[in-house]
């Protein structure tokens, strides 16, 4: 797995290069090459932010309100958080796209200090927003308000009210809405406290249709597991291996387990010396759009079940002391995942 410094310049050059595709499609008789000495796919994001920035200026100062917050989202990816509010709250009141930035902004803290009540404010007005610019950000901003009431960020904390507005932003499964509400609904009926195992296989199936990684596998999972759909091996496996190619690693520490229990040791070994490996879970988090804590669970797995096969001798040579290491390191990164294992080997699974 790459460094977090590597994934983060990839981010940002994706970022950059999405603004200037933009600017292109918006400003199609306009040359946003100029003089450039570099063509776009080898230069760098501050290049690619410098000719979107050149480009833009004079549109904004002729008051072109596209212009506008399209350069406030070129100083956003620069970090000049300042600017980027100017260029946002100019134009707020006739820009819901706008609004979202600033309630991004307010929720982080980016810029101006956090404001979670004002940033929900603002979302609220985004989601409320007849204007056909709201498009895609209408349900983004609903997702957003689900996870502050979930969270009681800005608001009362209240399962009800972030069940209603996720039930809002995922649209019955409409692959235009909010992906990550749909994955987050998935998630929601999963917990013990709003227990709905159907309604989570239902809610992870729509959005691994839609293309959400983590409900990919999560679905693999619930067929290992027999969790709101009969249990099925295959259906199992095939979710689980496609959501490890693609970088789940929560997936990929099922799949070591599943490798484990087939008694097929090397692949197992294989693939949990590739995921202990693994070095910026925040990182990798951003780039799969899987949750932290679950990508520490799979690494925990990883360690975990590496050990064992060390203190068997599956699939590799022999070696408790070696062993010991490993179990030492899983339960650091996730005791509690750590137990359940080590309950496993007493209950003579593992």
């Amino acid at each position: 797995m790459e460094s977090g410094c590597q994934v983060a310049s990839e981010e940002q050059i994706r970022s950059a290069e999405r603004i200037l595709e933009t600017v292109k499609k918006v400003y199609p008789d306009v040359d946003v090459t100029g003089e450039a000495e570099q063509p776009d796919s080898t230069a760098s994001p501050a290049d690619l932010l410098e000719r979107a920035e050149k480009l833009l200026r004079p549109k904004d100062e002729n008051g072109d309100q596209q212009a506008c917050f399209l350069l406030g989202l070129v100083h956003f990816e620069k970090h000049d958080y300042e600017e980027a509010l100017k260029a946002f709250n100019s134009i707020k009141d006739h820009d819901p796209q706008a609004l979202y930035q600033l309630g991004v902004m307010h929720f982080d803290g980016l810029g101006t200090p956090a404001d979670p009540a004002l940033a929900v404010e603002y979302m609220k007005r985004v989601a409320q927003s007849n204007s056909p610019q709201a498009g895609h950000v209408k349900y983004a901003a609903l997702y957003n308000i689900g996870q502050a009431y979930l969270e009681g960020y800005g608001v009362t904390a209240s399962t009800v009210e972030a069940e209603r507005y996720w039930l809002q932003a995922a649209a019955d499964g409409n692959p235009n809405a909010s992906v990550k509400a749909q994955t987050a609904l998935g998630m929601f009926y999963s917990r013990p406290e709003s227990l709905d195992l159907r309604k989570a296989f239902f809610w992870h199936s729509e959005a691994c249709g839609n293309g959400s990684l983590e409900s990919q596998g999560a679905l693999g999972i619930m067929y290992l597991h027999g969790q709101g759909i009969h249990k099925n091996m295959e259906s199992a496996l095939y979710c689980l291996k496609g959501a490890a190619e693609r970088g789940n690693v929560y997936a990929q520490g099922h799949l070591v387990a599943c490798y484990y229990q087939r008694k097929i040791y090397p692949k197992a070994v294989a693939l949990a010396k590739r995921i202990i490996e693994y070095k910026d879970i925040q990182a990798i988090g951003r780039t799969t759009g899987c949750l932290p804590e679950f990508v520490a669970k799979g690494i925990t797995m990883a360690l975990f079940y590496y050990g064992r096969c060390l203190q068997l001798g599956h699939g590799v040579s022999q070696d408790e002391t070696q062993a010991e290491l490993y179990f030492d390191k899983a339960a650091k990164m996730d005791a509690e995942v750590c137990e359940g294992l080590q309950m496993d080997i007493i209950l003579g699974k593992i």
